[in-house]
């Protein structure tokens, strides 16, 4: 698993659209999450914990876990 699945930069073609290499591990400087890239099915979201759950358990740490966490809690913010 890498970094890329969980960015909004990542394209259907596996490439990224910004031209960053694909990382093979779990940080990247330009890391953009987007909540539908860990809910497949918004209906699945419950809660801002589920999805910071969800990416310390993929390995995501430091500046990107907390990119994460922002991103959570607007979402939880908006439903």
């Amino acid at each position: 698993m890498a970094i890329c699945e969980f960015c909004l930069n990542h394209t259907k073609e596996g490439k990224c659209s910004i031209g960053l290499d694909i990382r093979k591990g779990m940080t990247c400087h330009e890391f953009e999450p987007g909540i539908e890239r860990f809910c497949a099915n918004p209906s699945d979201f419950v809660s801002a914990g589920q999805i910071v759950g969800m990416a310390m358990y993929f390995g995501i740490g430091r500046s990107e876990l907390k990119k994460v966490r922002i991103m959570a809690v607007r979402e939880e913010g908006h439903r």
